[in-house]
Order: structure tokens, then C-alpha cells, then sequence
């Protein structure tokens, strides 16, 4: 029997959890598909970790468990205290809105997949594009299961995952891409409190995005779902020798 965890930054309350959980049962129906989400939405938290206050462990349901922290702790938590070892896949999603380019760097639904690779787990993040309304998760959850079912049958090299991303609708079909890049200016406004005091609410910035043919801006522009294998290991291994090369003094001097 495989076990399979599924985490997100929305919340185990969201729909698109439960639309992920239940195309995921479909994958082999021997599968034990359990959720381990965050109590209330952890959006935008990165690849967090709570060290300073204790966790919650609450049991909602057979299969579904939610703990006061963020996707990083669900899936700690989930791995000691709900499987007592390591689950088959961790899938993280589906998102409501697209985790792109630089944006993944911020996101928590990446995240939870990050900390499954990073515990030698095969793991993907799936994210559907923002729309006003009712969502439709049907075409993101099959994408899921479907990437879900290659990677379970041919697992990726060690420590790299897949970050999906899911168009409006009927996707055409499947690009793997690279990472976006684009001129990100940032957006902070200031306001006032009743007492005149300033606080401080961060905007989306203006954003353009560097035209690239393969990247994951483009496959979900031209209609595709994005698959976009990350890797854990962040070092810039073109830039090694650039970096022996700096001016540095073997001893620092003393001034």
C-alpha cells in the first residue's frame, strides 16, 4: 500500500485540497491519501519552520489532520507523529494562483514539496491560476495525479521535485519548463492608523517578465501545464570560479 501526504498553504479547509486528495485516490487503489494542512491560511510564508512556540496537532477526520503552523511544520509533523515514517509522495496544492518564476522563492505550497524532497520523499506542488468565483480544480487535481503516477513509477534523481502550474480550463498538453524571470519593482504602501500612526502594507509590485520560449510563464500563457523540476541545492555552480577569482585577502586586515 502506498502513502501518500498532502499539504498546502491554504488551509485544510480549502476545496483545493480536497479536489488534490481525491484525484490522488485514484492513482492506485491501494493508496492511503492522508491531508496534514495548516489550521488557517499560511500563504506567501516561504520555506518556514516554527521553532519559537509549540504545534497543534488536530485530528478532523480518518484522513485528515490540521496543525497550527505552516506547510514546512505540516509536513515534520505529518512524518513523525501521523505516518510514524516516511510517506511514498508528498504533493502540495492545489494552489489558488500561479507559483511562477521568482514567485516560488515566497511560496508555501512549493515549500511543503521542498521540505518532502529534502527528506528524500518524491514530491510535486501544483498551483491553478487565480480567477474571480467558484474555482474548477478538476483539470489541476488530474494534472496532479497524473504527474503523481510517473514520478511513483520512475522517481526523479534524488532531491528534485516538480512545481506545477495549471491554466484556466483545458490545458493543451504538458511543457517542462524553467523558472521565469522578470523586473519585479515593489510596492509598500504606508497608511495611518486612527491615532496617526504609520503602518505598512505590502502590494504586488509591477511586474515584466523576461520573454523566454521555455519558460513556465509562457507554457501556462500558451495554454500548457508548467512542469518545472526544482532542485533543493541552491548553489550557483556557474559562478564558482568567478567567485575564486574575487580580490579576497587570505587573512582579514586589521583596520
Amino acid at each position: 500500500m502506498r502513502r501518500i501526504l498532502v499539504t498546502n498553504d491554504d488551509g485544510y479547509r480549502s476545496d483545493g485540497i480536497h479536489a488534490l486528495a481525491d484525484a490522488l485516490r485514484t492513482v492506485d487503489s491501494r493508496s492511503e491519501v492522508t491531508i496534514v494542512a495548516p489550521v488557517a491560511e499560511a500563504s506567501a510564508i516561504g520555506h518556514a519552520l516554527t521553532l519559537r512556540h509549540p504545534l497543534r496537532l488536530e485530528h478532523i477526520d480518518a484522513y485528515t489532520f490540521a496543525v497550527d503552523g505552516t506547510p514546512t511544520d505540516c509536513v515534520n509533523i505529518a512524518v513523525t507523529q501521523v505516518f510514524k515514517g516516511l510517506p511514498d509522495l508528498v504533493v502540495s496544492g492545489i494552489n489558488k494562483g500561479y507559483n511562477l518564476g521568482d514567485d516560488i522563492t515566497y511560496s508555501g505550497t512549493v515549500a511543503g514539496a521542498l521540505e518532502g524532497a529534502l527528506l528524500g520523499i518524491p514530491s510535486l506542488a501544483v498551483s491553478l491560476r487565480a480567477t474571480r468565483g467558484t474555482y474548477d480544480f478538476s483539470y489541476a487535481a488530474r494534472a496532479a495525479a497524473t504527474m503523481a503516477d510517473a514520478i511513483l513509477r520512475k522517481p526523479l534523481p534524488s532531491r528534485i521535485f516538480l512545481n506545477l502550474n495549471v491554466p484556466k480550463g483545458q490545458p493543451k498538453g504538458y511543457r517542462v519548463t524553467v523558472q521565469a524571470k522578470r523586473n519585479h519593482v515593489t510596492s509598500v504602501a504606508e497608511r495611518h492608523d486612527p491615532k496617526g500612526r504609520a503602518y505598512y502594507w505590502i502590494e504586488e509590485g509591477q511586474n515584466e517578465w523576461e520573454p523566454h520560449d521555455r519558460s513556465d510563464y509562457q507554457a501556462v500563457r500558451d495554454g500548457y501545464v508548467s512542469v518545472t523540476p526544482l532542485q533543493a541545492d541552491l548553489t550557483a555552480y556557474d559562478a564558482l570560479a568567478d567567485v575564486e577569482n574575487l580580490p579576497i585577502e587570505q587573512e582579514p586586515a586589521v583596520r
